[in-house]
């Protein structure tokens, strides 16, 4: 079992989240996997016996041009959360990213192993060897160069999931600069505040893209993106949708085509090598609260923190995986798992462009037997999704057998989604390493150790080896066992992100202040602790209902929906009562893909009531949900998230909030027509 996690002891005195779900399904490991799992009791044990000495070893998964001298410094904020907190990792020690991902493995005789096989969401594919990776990385870095990039500068990436996105990030981090990619989705608002936080020298984007099976136009939002931020000097620009997209504007001297600039460059370059320390990426919270943070992370720290849960958690076996996390290339999770991760590892990899029901609602079951996927990763919202697009379960007629192992990351998994994933994805036999980590965190914190541990349905649950986490009341003591507190990581970690982009004073209030005399990390998440230790996420801290004193977790309401037949996925929110102080509303999504408010028909009122029963049966009469709205989609973003506090919006008539990480820009406005009846 993963292990780390540090053994609650007495119960705090401050406000606890009172948990009333309980799961008692749990799954031991399999024989057969366990005999051939990369992570055994040894791993384990020597994380335990000495953390630091822990990841010093597993340091050693990386190629360094010169060792480190210094492990690890930390210079925590004071008590009064005064001072800036200063974390470094393998100080001294010099490296080139790209050599890692790629030209060690060509190095090693494994060149003609596929590196990622594409799938276009038209169909049309390509598959990319090591050797044509290095040699397609090389041609970028010349190219960037020639357009003045070097390192420390900023380079901003707005482009779909495309094997050139690939490319052009690992040819950024070849030259030491710095990569910001962002959602080829994101409005020209949220793409010009990102390019202008980070004062990006150049801007690769692409004439348009495919987005349900339509060509969209997205240059001319660059270019508003752009317009007027005298630091862009140019705007490098991949052909993607050609003809399909005229009338492409164009300003000559800045705009530059990727084809032409990248494909008349020469195929060798020589890597340079750089501190452990340099910054490596910044990527920016999704922005539903607040101005979005620009969190920065560093390369070797990272590395070694990517490569060795990847390693662990996802049991790599490069000579024989065929490896597929689902994440859009802008999030982290696809920074992680589907970049860095794999390819220091040397695993094969797939990447798909479109969307999972384009052209229609198998598709990714098309992709898993075409390419023969044996990992697959993927968010709950999804799994949920092919819930109600397959009431009965997957057909038959999509093969499966070659998936060995699956992954969930994003929110809480609810426990029927697990099962459902577990038996439709994974013949009932395949282990699902449930992994919780944040942007933040760089890389995995809890997860199961696939043939280690004793799954849970809806658990991640404890610290993985080399890292503690703790459930703690609002005085930064542990909670009892069966309480709810506030998730922390006690001490640092290699991935961790070292600051906010121009503002350290965020980073330490944001991460640190709350329980600077503990020296805590605050997640900003909910927990609970079982019965035998494990965690269970409860979801966002400020999306806790507070319901006549009782403070109670969005998850677990959500969690007892789901598990109803007729409900594919909910979002649970606190809104304004005058007797309760607050009260539970549900948008519910339904298999039948009913809409309305509950008192709009009979049959309405009908699914309404069977819904609150079925809940105070699951938890419990406090969580019944006061109001429930039946809807088509919930408003989440492009990795997942529901984004709850659109939900409080609209329900109480308020404006909206930020919706620029919105996946669906529509969503809100069609919610909106439901309430207003």
């Amino acid at each position: 079992m993963g292990v780390n996690a540090a053994p609650p002891t007495t119960s705090g005195t401050g406000p606890a989240i009172t948990t009333l779900a309980h799961e008692s399904h749990a799954y031991p490991p399999d024989p057969a996997f366990a005999a051939a799992a990369n992570a055994d009791a040894a791993f384990v044990a020597a994380a335990e016996a000495d953390p630091l000495a822990f990841w010093a070893l597993e340091s050693e998964r990386l190629d360094w041009a010169d060792p480190w001298h210094t492990l690890h410094e930390w210079q925590p904020t004071d008590a009064s959360a005064t001072t800036i907190p200063r974390a470094t990792w393998f100080t001294g020690g010099r490296l080139n990213v790209a050599v890692n991902c790629v030209d060690r493995h060509v190095a090693a005789g494994h060149g003609e192993r596929v590196a990622f096989h594409f799938e276009g969401e038209r169909g049309d594919r390509r598959s990319l060897t090591y050797a044509e990776l290095e040699r397609e990385v090389a041609r970028a870095a010349n190219a960037l160069a020639a357009l003045g990039i070097g390192r420390g500068d900023r380079v901003v990436v707005y482009l779909p999931v495309l094997l050139e996105t690939v490319v052009a990030t690992l040819a950024i981090a070849r030259l030491g600069a710095i990569h910001s990619l962002v959602f080829g989705g994101f409005s020209a608002e949220a793409l010009r505040f990102r390019v202008a936080d980070t004062g990006a020298k150049l801007l690769i984007t692409s004439d348009g893209q495919f987005r349900r099976g339509t060509a969209v136009a997205v240059k001319a939002a660059a270019d508003e993106a752009v317009a007027g931020l005298d630091h862009v000097e140019h705007v490098l620009v991949v052909r993607r949708t050609g003809d399909e997209t005229p009338g492409i504007p164009w300003t000559p001297g800045r705009d530059v085509w990727w084809h032409e600039a990248v494909g008349g460059a020469s195929d060798h370059h020589d890597a340079e090598f750089f501190d452990a320390e340099t910054p490596l990426f910044i990527i920016y919270t999704s922005g539903t609260t607040g101005r979005p943070k620009g969190l920065v992370h560093t390369t070797g720290g990272y590395l070694a923190h990517a490569a060795s849960t990847f390693w662990s958690v996802f049991d790599a076996k490069p000579d024989t995986d065929v490896y597929w996390c689902t994440a859009d290339l802008a999030w982290v999770t696809a920074h992680t798992y589907v970049l860095y991760g794999p390819l220091i590892n040397g695993v094969t990899s797939v990447i798909y462009e479109g969307t999972p029901n384009t052209p229609h609602p198998g598709r990714h079951f098309e992709v898993i037997e075409r390419y023969g996927v044996t990992t697959y990763y993927t968010a709950p919202t999804l799994i949920r999704s092919f819930m109600s697009w397959f009431p009965d379960g997957v057909p038959a007629e999509y093969d499966r057998s070659t998936i060995r192992l699956l992954g969930s990351v994003g929110e809480a998994i609810n426990p029927a989604a697990w099962e459902w994933f577990r038996n439709e994805l994974g013949a009932g036999r395949s282990p699902i390493v449930d992994t919780w980590w944040q942007s933040e965190t760089g890389a995995a914190v809890m997860a199961p150790l696939p043939g280690l541990s004793t799954l849970k349905p809806g658990s991640s649950l404890r610290a993985l080896p080399g890292l503690t986490t703790r459930v703690v009341d609002q005085h930064g003591d542990d909670v009892g066992r069966g309480e709810g507190g506030y998730l922390v990581i006690d001490g640092t970690w290699p991935g961790m992100a070292r600051t906010v982009w121009g503002d350290p004073e965020r980073y330490r209030d944001s991460y640190w202040a709350r329980f600077a005399h503990r020296g805590y990390f605050f997640s900003g998440d909910g927990a609970k602790v079982d019965a035998d230790g494990d965690i269970w996420l409860l979801g966002r801290v400020d999306d806790v209902i507070n319901v006549s004193g009782h403070r109670l977790s969005t998850i677990e309401i959500e969690s007892a929906l789901v598990a109803h037949p007729g409900v594919a996925e909910a979002g649970v929110v606190g809104v304004t009562d005058a007797t309760t102080g607050e009260a539970i509303a549900a948008f519910v999504v339904t298999g039948d893909g009913v809409e309305g408010r509950a008192d709009a028909s009979a049959e309405a009122t009908a699914r309404a009531l069977a819904l609150r029963a079925h809940v105070t049966t699951a938890i419990g009469p406090i969580a019944k949900p006061r109001d429930i709205l039946f809807v088509a989609e919930l408003p989440k973003t492009r990795s997942g998230k529901i984004m709850r506090r659109l939900l409080v919006d609209l329900a109480e008539g308020r404006a909206l909030g930020d919706t620029t990480s919105l996946q669906d820009g529509e969503v809100p406005a069609r919610i909106a027509a439901v309430l207003a009846g």
